[in-house]
């Protein structure tokens, strides 16, 4: 067994550091690590419709898209992460209380009445605090799970909020938990980083032979690949997402009502109609037509709309209004 010392904070880079440990190694591992603010989304997840895309942009909190399935979860430096990566050639998937009887270990040595409930959640006093996933590549598992420390309740329950009547998918949606942190049951006060100590502690007492790995030079250069080619990009986080239906009527007060309906493919805008009781001099249709073949993304629609002036098209109506609500 590895002991992983992680000290990147980058949720791309951490993501990254995953799949290339999963796939470019043979080694057992076990790692502990952090996230800047961001959201976390499974891989079959419809990205957008997860999100509260205004406040994820006022708060610069990052997206991306994990390996395994499951729900969206927030991170922040609050939140501690674990992971095991293991070969078992016997291996059956969701086998989670093997990878999560470590956690609840050291939380019942700190007194803290934990549990393993449901599918993949574990509990305090009913209250989730951790959500785990899982994966087989080959011969190897990935387990990771997601741990409550210290998060900002604040800006986990506004960055995960979301109008789902915007989306018609058939994208796995996460299903919303009542949460707790972990620091609010303590006894004795400690923060995350002491708490990350016991834990890896813990995993040196089963696995006596455990040896500690600094990330090398050629380490870092690759997953630093990985993250330009792959976790970082918005085809990975965003247009991987399944295809979905998109509608959202907007008020103003300028415009009256604007209704925009999409169908979205592979990330990609493949129809867009626009209703509503807006007066226009020119004809909507020009703008529908640009909204087509392009990327549902910001910068991709701003670039398409640049050369209209878009108030002749919808009285009074700006760029930043109409790009607001094509999300």
């Amino acid at each position: 067994m590895l002991i992983i010392k992680r000290h990147h904070t980058n949720p791309y880079f951490n993501l990254a550091a995953e799949e290339y440990f999963l796939k470019e190694t043979e080694e057992d591992i076990f790692m502990l690590w952090r996230n800047e603010p961001s959201i976390i989304v499974g891989k079959h997840q419809n990205t957008l419709s997860e999100i509260n895309l205004d406040y994820v942009k006022e708060n610069n909190i990052r997206v991306v898209r994990r390996l395994t399935g499951g729900g969206a979860v927030f991170h922040d430096l609050g939140n501690l992460n674990f992971t095991f990566i293991q070969s078992n050639k016997d291996h059956t998937l969701n086998d989670f209380r093997k990878y999560t009887e470590p956690i609840l270990d050291v939380l019942q040595q700190l007194g803290i009445d934990a549990r393993f409930e449901g599918r993949n959640d574990l509990t305090i006093d009913g209250k989730k605090f951790s959500g785990n996933a899982e994966m087989v590549w080959k011969n190897r598992v990935l387990h990771h799970g997601t741990l409550l420390f210290s998060a900002t309740m604040t800006d986990l329950s506004q960055a995960l909020k979301v109008n789902e009547a915007k989306f018609q998918d058939k994208a796995v949606k996460s299903v919303r938990s009542r949460v707790t942190n972990i620091s609010g049951h303590l006894q004795q006060p400690m923060n995350v980083l002491q708490f990350s100590e016991l834990i890896e502690k813990h995993i040196v007492t089963m696995y006596p032979a455990a040896l500690f790995y600094e990330l090398t030079q050629k380490d870092e250069q690759i997953i630093k690949e990985m993250v330009l080619t792959k976790y970082g990009t918005w085809d990975w986080n965003f247009g991987n997402s399944p295809d979905y239906n998109f509608r959202k009527v907007m008020r103003t007060e300028n415009s009256g009502t604007i209704e925009f309906c999409m169908d979205v493919q592979n990330g990609m805008i493949m129809q867009t109609r626009i209703f509503g009781d807006y007066f226009s001099h020119s004809d909507p249709k020009e703008i529908e037509a640009v909204l087509t073949d392009i990327p549902h993304q910001e910068i991709a629609i701003r670039n398409a709309v640049a050369p209209f002036e878009i108030s002749s098209y919808f009285s009074k109506l700006t760029v930043d209004e109409l790009v607001k609500g094509l999300f």
